[in-house]
């Protein structure tokens, strides 16, 4: 489940919108707002499903980050687009609970 920090840095400077990032076991995980909003894995984009997300990627393609985990938004080639990803990240967050 090892990460490149290459392929983190990329997401990262990917996503404008101040995204901040923690290594645990083994993988990567991105938050937004001190919400967690997606997980690097295998250097495997995952964002966390919600139904504004599924709203805004329109069909989406969904697996286990891990093995074990529920799934979550595998994302592919649109990790490419800034602003695509920059707006999943935002509908993501915000329609995500606030942290405890």
């Amino acid at each position: 489940m090892s990460n490149d920090q290459d392929f983190i840095d990329y997401v990262i400077d990917q996503v404008d919108a101040g995204v901040t990032h923690r290594h645990m076991f083994g993988g990567t995980t991105l938050y937004s707002k001190g919400k967690v909003v997606a997980l690097i894995c295998d250097n495997q984009l995952f964002i966390k499903p919600t139904d504004a997300g599924r709203t805004y990627i329109g069909t989406v393609t969904e697996a286990p980050a891990y093995e074990g985990s529920k799934n979550f938004f595998l994302i592919g080639d649109e990790i490419d687009d800034t602003e695509w990803l920059t707006g999943l990240v935002a509908v993501t967050e915000q329609a995500l609970p606030k942290p405890r």
